[in-house]
C-alpha cells in the first residue's frame, strides 16, 4: 500500500500493532501463493491490486460511502440477499473469518472443537484486526449451522450492532414461507437503517447488479472447462473470494475483461499447465480469504483445479434471480426462490448437492473430486460420505480432506493429494 492508512485504521478502532502483524503475514503469503505462478493472465493484475489494497483503498471507499450517508452491511454468508442491500443503497461486504487469529482468546468464548471459520470470526473481532467489521453499520448473522446460531448469541456482545436472520432447514413449503418472512423482515430492517423505501424499481436495479456479477462468474466457470486450462484454480478461487469484497460494478467489469483474455488464450491453445494435466474439482466448505492451503497443495502436486463447488464458488453464484415481477412482493418472491436453490449442507435432505457436484465434474472435465471439510463442520463432514460414495459409484475418483486453518498437517495432506493425483494420472 502506497498510502498511509494507519490514521484511518486507528479511527476505526483497530489494534494497530496486531493489524500490522496480520498484514506482515498476509503480504508475503499472497506473493508466495499467487504472484509467482507461471503463465498468469495479465487480467489478474487487477485482482492483485485489489488484494494489495483490501485493507486500504477498499476500506477508505466504505468509510467515504458512510460519510455520504450510505450504510455498510457486513456478513459471513452467501444467504444474506445482496439484492435487498443494494436496492436500499447499501453496500454488502464479507467479513474476516478465513484464518487463525487470536485463537486462545476465541476459545475463552467457544469450545475448542468449534469449526475454524467460527473461531476465526471471533478471533478477528476480539483482536480488532478486521477493518470490514469495524467499517460495518450492521453485521448480519444467519442461523445456518448449529455452531453459528449458538455462536451469534455470544457474538452479539462483541459487535455494536448484530442482526440475526433465521433460515429454514428444509426446502418445503413451510421452509419457503420462513425464508420469505425473514427476507421481508430484513427488508423492513434495512428500510429503517437506511431511511429509504424499498420500491420495485430499486429492487429491480439491485437484482440486475447481482445477476451481472453472477453471470460473469458463470462465464468464467465455463472458460475453465478448456484443456489446457487458461487460468489456475488458485486464481479462480481468488476471484470468487474478491466477489464478496469489491465494488459490484467494478468487479463485474474486471472479470469480464479477464474472460476476454481467457477466450483468446483458449483460441491460441495456451494454458497455465500442459494439456492433459490432471483436473480436479474442489467440493465442500467455503474458503474465505486467506484460506488458500488446500488449493496451493493441489496445484503444487501437479494438478489443476477447474472449479469450486462451494459457497465461495459455484454454489454461491449458480442461480440468477428472476426480474420479471412488477411489484415488490413479486420480486421478493423471486429473490426467495433464488436463494432457496442454494444446496447448502444445512438443508435436509440435500440430494441436489451431489447432483450439482456430478454435473460440475462432467461440465468441467474434472477427473476427480476432492471433498474439503473444515474440522468440526458437521453438516459438510456428514455429507462427505454419501457424496464420496455416489461419486465413486459414477466412476469419479474422490478424496476426502478434513482440516483446519493450521499448518501442522500440510505434510500429511501433501502426501495424500500427491497419491490422489497419481491415481488420476493412472
Amino acid at each position: 500500500m502506497s498510502t498511509d492508512y494507519r490514521p484511518m485504521w486507528k479511527e476505526l478502532g483497530l489494534d494497530l500493532e496486531a493489524h500490522d502483524a496480520l498484514l506482515g503475514v498476509l503480504g508475503p503469503l499472497y506473493e508466495q501463493t499467487f504472484t509467482r505462478q507461471p503463465q498468469r493472465p495479465e487480467g489478474m493484475k487487477y485482482f492483485d491490486f485489489v488484494m494489495s489494497e483490501v485493507h486500504g483503498l477498499r476500506i477508505k471507499e466504505l468509510v467515504d460511502a458512510r460519510s455520504s450517508g450510505r450504510k455498510v452491511v457486513g456478513s459471513f454468508c452467501t444467504f444474506v440477499p445482496e439484492e435487498l442491500v443494494l436496492a436500499l443503497d447499501g453496500i454488502l461486504v464479507g467479513l474476516c473469518a478465513g484464518a487463525e487469529f487470536a485463537t486462545p482468546e476465541a476459545e475463552k468464548y467457544l469450545p475448542r472443537n468449534t469449526c475454524a471459520l467460527i473461531k476465526g470470526a471471533f478471533g478477528f473481532a476480539l483482536a480488532r484486526v478486521c477493518p470490514y467489521l469495524a467499517a460495518s453499520d450492521v453485521v448480519v448473522g444467519e442461523n445456518t449451522c448449529d455452531g453459528k446460531k449458538k455462536g451469534y448469541e455470544i457474538f452479539k456482545d462483541l459487535v455494536p450492532n448484530l442482526y440475526v436472520m433465521d433460515l429454514p432447514q428444509t426446502k418445503s413449503a413451510e421452509g419457503r414461507a420462513l425464508m420469505r418472512a425473514e427476507f421481508k423482515r430484513f427488508g423492513t430492517y434495512l428500510e429503517g437503517l437506511t431511511g429509504k423505501k424499498l420500491t420495485a424499481d430499486a429492487l429491480k436495479k439491485g437484482i440486475a447488479a447481482v445477476n451481472a456479477k453472477r453471470s460473469v462468474m458463470h462465464r468464467l466457470g465455463k472458460l475453465r472447462a478448456a484443456d489446457p486450462s487458461p487460468i489456475s484454480g488458485l486464481d479462480g478461487l481468488l476471484m470468487n473470494q474478491i466477489y464478496f469484497y469489491d465494488d459490484p460494478a467494478r468487479f463485474t467489469g474486471s472479470v469480464a475483461k479477464l474472460c476476454d483474455e481467457l477466450e483468446l488464450r483458449i483460441k491460441r491453445n495456451e494454458g497455465v499447465a500442459p494439456k492433459g494435466t490432471p483436473r480436479i474439482l474442489i467440493s465442500g466448505c467455503p474458503m474465505a480469504v486467506p484460506n488458500w492451503k488446500l488449493p496451493a497443495i493441489v496445484e503444487k502436486a501437479g494438478a489443476i483445479i477447474v472449479g469450486e463447488e462451494s459457497c465461495v464458488g459455484a454454489r454461491g453464484t449458480q442461480a440468477l434471480t428472476a426480474d420479471t415481477g412488477k411489484t415488490v412482493d413479486e420480486l421478493l418472491d423471486a429473490v426467495v426462490d433464488r436463494y432457496l436453490k442454494i444446496d447448502c449442507a444445512i438443508f435436509t435432505p440435500n440430494a441436489s448437492r451431489v447432483e450439482h457436484v456430478l454435473a460440475m465434474a462432467k461440465e468441467l472435465g474434472a477427473q476427480g473430486v476432492i471433498h474439503y471439510g473444515l474440522q468440526f463442520c458437521s453438516p459438510y463432514q456428514i455429507e462427505a460420505g454419501p457424496v464420496e460414495k455416489r461419486l465413486e459409484k459414477e466412476g469419479v475418483p474422490a478424496l476426502r480432506i478434513d482440516t483446519d486453518y493450521g499448518q501442522e498437517d500440510i505434510g500429511q495432506i501433501q502426501t495424500r493429494v500427491e497419491a490422489f493425483v497419481e491415481r488420476l494420472r493412472g
